[in-house]
């Protein structure tokens, strides 16, 4: 790999290229997953193996207790959506992370649904 320091940028430019480099192991996709900005990810476990897990996979981890969209995870962490979309795509296949694709008017809830949940409220 070339030393960054002659690439021409400064130490903190390069710093900054790199470290995202090094974070996904030169990967830029996720394998298996894809996600978008606004898919919502979950934390599946409370048991983590932190020995098997990067310092910034484990900070996904907890910020992921609660639901969270990948534009979230990536502003708390101040990383590139990129880099936390391989991240995540890591945990997702190793069981730690849950994802699904955000509610869309494109695909509402149908009325059906609606009224089984109402019913059942009312049940209560």
């Amino acid at each position: 790999m070339a030393d960054p320091r002659d690439s021409g940028l400064g130490q903190d430019e390069a710093g900054s290229v790199v470290r995202p480099y090094i974070l996904t192991e030169g990967r830029q996709h996720a394998d298996a997953v894809q996600l978008d900005m606004v898919s919502v990810v979950i934390a599946a476990r409370a048991e983590v193996d932190e020995m098997a897990l990067e310092p910034e996979q484990l900070r996904i981890l907890e910020l992921c207790r609660r639901a969270q969209s990948v534009a979230e995870v990536s502003a708390h962490m101040d990383i590139p959506v990129a880099v936390v979309k391989v991240l995540l795509g890591d945990l997702i296949g190793r069981g730690y992370v849950l994802a699904r694709a955000p509610y869309t008017t494109e695909s509402p809830v149908s009325r059906d649904v609606l009224q089984a949940v109402l019913d059942g409220i009312q049940r209560l």
